[in-house]
Formats: C-alpha cells, structure tokens, sequence
C-alpha cells in the first residue's frame, strides 16, 4: 500500500476533518510505481512524525492528490466499506426521494457529506426511473462497480447512467464517459419540476432547455 506522508503543520485541516489532500500539502509518497500511477489507489497517510492520520485515495494527476475515505485505522478501505456508505447516504434521503413528485430530480448521494468524495447521485422520475451518477473523482471512479451494485441492491431502481463534468474528470486524469452503466439510458427529453418552475432536461448531459410556463 502506498504511504503518504503530510508536511509538518500542513496535518491540521486534515485531523479537523477536512477529507482534501493537496499536493503543496504532501512531503513524499512512497510505494511501488505501480501504485503511484493508479488514480485511486488506496494510500495511508500519515504525519511527519509518522503517526497516523488515515487512508485515502491517492491520484497523482490531480491538485487533489488525495481524498480521505476513513480515519479509523481498524476501517478497511473494501468493497463492505463502499456499499455501507451507500447504503446510509440513500437511507438518508429516502423520505425526500419517497416523497418527490414523479418528475423531480433529487439527491441521493452527495460526496464528502457521505464520505463518498466526488460522488454525485440524482434520482429522476421515482424507482422505475433513473439515477444519473457523476464520478468526479479517481477514488469513487476506481470503486464504481461496488457503487453501482449498491446503488441497484438499495433503490431497486434498475437504470443507472453516467453523466460527466469534462472539466473535473480532465482535471482528475479521468476519460471522458456518458454511458449506460445498468438498464436503458435516459430519453432525450424528460420534464423536470423545480418548485413551480418546469424544464425540459435531457439527463445525460444535465442540458436544461427552456424554461415550461407552469
């Protein structure tokens, strides 16, 4: 496993619970080459003094060169650990979800507040509908075949695709995806509601065309 090691006085936003790594923030990384090349390689991260911190996802191409997925030494970083998160973070909007109108889009997973850094989930359309995924980091882009077993086994929704921001995945050294990922890819056109105000939204690109008179 890779070990980084964080600069002296460069730990404390990290031990306030800030999950973000930068590079200007990192002494030296040690491990195999291989690793070191493998956007989300699975790193310990640890201080000066060599105590640790935690572990993270480690991507060499981005100014974020690391995401902290847990702090608990005793927490492996595994598939159980994947779809636990989840699994709380879709148990956690599952009364918005329930009770959002049929051509809502709403929230279901949302990075760092669920421990998933760089994972954005939307449900459109209930749990014959779909989820609209973004993996806007190499750490949940490594783990995306657990989440998206997850995402399935907890929703019960059976149409998950992937959307992209180019610009984060460019900047992450992640290729460029807009794909089907389980079921049929969203229709060019779906209405979306957003309080009283209506779009004409095509899901996989988030492209909102103009605004429908409610």
């Amino acid at each position: 496993m890779l070990i980084i090691t964080i600069k002296q006085g460069k730990e404390k936003s990290l031990l306030a619970g800030d999950p973000w790594i930068y590079a200007s923030a990192v002494e030296r990384v040690e491990g195999r080459p291989q690793e070191k090349n493998k956007p989300g390689a699975t790193a310990t991260v640890q201080t000066s003094s060599r105590q640790f911190i935690g572990r993270a996802a480690y991507n060499a191409k981005s100014q974020i060169c690391a995401r902290i997925w847990t702090y608990k030494e005793d927490e492996p970083v595994d598939h159980a650990l994947i779809k636990r998160r989840v699994k709380a973070a879709i148990a956690k909007r599952a009364a918005a979800v329930r009770a959002a109108g049929p051509n809502e889009l709403v929230p279901v997973v949302r990075g760092d507040e669920d421990g998933l850094s760089g994972l954005l989930v939307d449900s459109w359309g209930g749990v014959q509908g779909y989820l609209i995924c973004q993996f806007q980091s190499a750490g949940v882009d490594a783990w995306k075949v657990p989440i998206v077993q997850a995402l399935l086994a907890e929703t019960g929704c059976p149409n998950v695709y992937e959307r992209c921001d180019d610009l984060v995945r460019k900047g992450e050294g992640l290729p460029i995806f807009y794909r089907a990922l389980a079921g049929e890819e969203p229709p060019d056109h779906v209405l979306v509601t957003e309080g009283k105000q209506r779009y004409s939204m095509d899901l996989r690109t988030g492209f909102k065309y103009p605004k429908v008179r409610s």
